[in-house]
């Protein structure tokens, strides 16, 4: 089984931690788990996307993958969630959004009743 599988095996963030050997502050981690997991997981596509892992052993892609856990909570330790915006409801709070269109009646299209027929007068 490759690093990466045995990583996907994995169930909780914590579990990440223990399993790279990478210290942490709980209370970091309760307030940005799925925030560091998912930028973990940005910077291992990238690497993976560079070609990073190709020819290295089970041991530099541990060390790799550890300086990735390190570096995505090193992130969340300087900034926090809300700041980072990994997630499109975080992203879409601050989005500028298009003023509503201001309904629009014509004229034309207003008519006046006439008190004395009964009738509507264009």
């Amino acid at each position: 089984m490759s690093m990466l599988d045995e990583l996907g095996c994995l169930s909780t963030a914590e579990d990440f931690f223990t399993f790279l050997d990478v210290p942490f502050e709980p209370t970091v981690v309760q307030v940005a788990r799925l925030h560091i997991l998912r930028r973990m997981g940005q910077y291992l596509k990238g690497s993976q996307l560079d070609g990073v892992f190709e020819g290295l052993s089970a041991a530099e892609v541990r060390a790799l993958c550890r300086e990735h856990l390190e570096q995505a909570y090193q992130d969340f330790v300087k900034s926090s969630p809300i700041q980072e915006r990994l997630f499109k409801v975080h992203k879409e709070a601050v989005e500028q959004k298009p003023e509503p269109a201001k309904p629009f009646v014509p004229l034309t299209s207003l008519a006046v009743a006439d008190k004395h027929n009964d009738k509507d007068v264009a």
